[in-house]
């Protein structure tokens, strides 16, 4: 009889969790589409968006609906984004395992970002697949048959618009290779010891790294505007590489540039803009930048670095101290990298970041000098993010063990942040809205203009206080303010409150009838 009793009782706790997930109940109230059940769900308006959100079970489930964006998720395990407006959709499982983003006609899987599927549309109407597994295996398949390849590396096959080449091809690689940038092909033999190169007035090879040269000549094109444009030429020598250099940049321009190198006793670059020279690198480095109207000394560089001038000024002594400041750039440290500091002023952003070792500490400011309006992010790994958006928006995060390492990064915020989310702060100064959230609405307030909202205890227990008094919640039961003197001051003592049940009448819908919509 206690096991039959115990197994009923298990089996009525089951039917209880699973009619609270396929239903809502809905109470009698002023906004009917928002539901709080205990630990099990929470419904609620974002402050900082226009839209609506659901949490159940803590950091277990949320959705989320914000303008045409729909999101759900399972953290960490899966989530989904759709905006129909955009045409777009991003799924994560068990981020970063596995990627699925699409855009328009445009889509790609990814698993470690090493197998990879995708398929494209082009500007020609054709239409491409990509399949990779990388580094082992690439294949596009195309509408336009001239831009379908297959490689098998290393034995066999040909790349297109891959690994910042526009053709690559190979056999038995490093044996054979041969790759092709706009009209410069080259060619390697038993890479990289061996190579010939040959291109639209270029010529060049190379035994590395005893000796090599190659040489470009200067001539004139004619661009996509039907212009002609004139193209420097130069001519690059070495001997026992990295030791023996002599190279012309720049050849028939006004900024022809030679540089000569016997390393380590002597390294020099001449050119009307700008004079450099190294003697017993690294150990001084002088540097006349004519066209910035600076000089720099480093003994040794970058260790010990000064520099004088109206295009920059400097002093660093590398890692105890540094100040440098070069057109509308400025940056400091001290005991790097303890604590360093860069600030970029160009009208009409000024932007400020300062970190203390690396990724521990970061506080980043981005302002509009024109509107006087501010973004601003500050980050303390692992304890906090703090987020100001330009329209003033904010939203505080306490416990934050990726977002700072990984900022902006959507995934992260998606699939894990919400995991770790003890207390969360959302203000909006456009609608005067705020939200607080403690250990996953365990405790929560809203405040509105007029309202100011409580939920105890992941919704057991809420209160509510307007203009016209304080509502209070208990298990269904209604407890209402006393404002005034009571019919019978001998029955309820003045100062007290009486209990009354809330008998307004329950609905019962199905959560596919909210406003969510999947």
């Amino acid at each position: 009889m206690v096991n039959v009793s115990k197994k009923r009782i298990l089996l009525a706790f089951i039917a209880i969790i699973a009619t609270g997930v396929q239903f809502i109940i809905v109470p009698n109230s002023d906004s009917a589409s928002f539901f709080e059940a205990g630990p099990l769900i929470h419904d609620f308006q974002p402050p900082i968006e226009t839209g609506e959100r659901r949490e159940i079970a803590g950091p277990i489930y949320y959705r989320e609906q914000i303008g045409t964006k729909r999101t759900w998720a399972f953290p960490p395990f899966v989530s989904r984004t759709d905006d129909p407006d955009l045409e777009y959709t991003e799924v994560d499982v068990l981020y970063p395992l596995l990627t699925y983003d699409r855009f328009g006609k445009e889509s790609r899987v990814q698993l470690l970002q090493m197998l990879s599927l995708s398929d494209s549309g082009e500007q020609d109407d054709s239409v491409r697949q990509k399949f990779s597994i990388f580094p082992f295996y690439f294949q596009q398949r195309s509408t336009n048959s001239t831009k379908n390849y297959t490689a098998l590396f290393p034995f066999y096959g040909t790349l297109k618009n891959r690994m910042l080449r526009d053709e690559i091809r190979f056999v038995m690689f490093p044996a054979y290779g041969m790759s092709r940038k706009r009209d410069v092909v080259t060619r390697n033999y038993l890479y990289p010891f061996f190579h010939l190169r040959e291109g639209n007035h270029l010529k060049g090879w190379q035994l590395w790294p005893l000796v090599g040269r190659e040489v470009k000549a200067p001539h004139s094109i004619t661009n996509a505007y039907d212009l002609r444009v004139d193209v420097p030429g130069h001519q690059q020598d070495f001997a026992l590489w990295p030791f023996l250099f002599r190279n012309q940049l720049n050849i028939g321009t006004t900024n022809e540039v030679r540089e000569t190198a016997v390393l380590p006793l002597v390294s020099m670059s001449r050119s009307p803009a700008r004079d450099s020279s190294v003697y017993l690198w690294p150990f001084l480095k002088v540097t006349n930048d004519k066209a910035n109207r600076y000089r720099e000394w480093g003994f040794p560089w970058p260790l010990w670095t000064v520099a004088r001038g109206e295009g920059k000024h400097m002093n660093r002594f590398w890692p105890f101290f540094s100040r440098a400041r070069k057109g509308d750039q400025q940056s400091e440290f001290y005991l790097w990298p303890l604590w360093k500091e860069k600030r970029a002023q160009a009208e009409p952003l000024d932007r400020r970041r300062s970190r203390v070792l690396f990724f521990l500490y970061s506080d980043l400011v981005e302002r509009n000098t024109v509107t006087g309006e501010a973004m601003h992010r500050r980050d303390l790994w692992p304890l906090f993010t703090y987020r100001k958006h330009l329209d003033g928006r904010e939203r505080l995060q306490v416990l934050s063990l990726l977002a700072p390492l990984l900022p902006n990064n959507k995934s992260v915020e998606r699939n894990h942040s919400p995991l770790w989310a003890l207390w969360r702060t959302e203000k909006n100064p456009a609608t005067a809205a705020r939200s607080d959230s403690l250990l996953w609405n365990l405790w929560r307030r809203e405040i509105t203009p007029g309202k100011r909202k409580n939920s105890y205890f992941f919704g057991l227990l809420h209160s509510t206080k307007t203009d016209d008094g304080t509502d209070w919640t208990w298990f269904h039961f209604r407890r209402n303010r006393a404002d005034g003197p009571t019919e019978s001051p001998s029955a309820t003592p003045v100062g007290t409150r009486e209990l009354q049940p809330q008998i307004g009448p329950i609905s019962i819908r199905p959560i596919s009838d909210m406003k969510f919509k999947s």
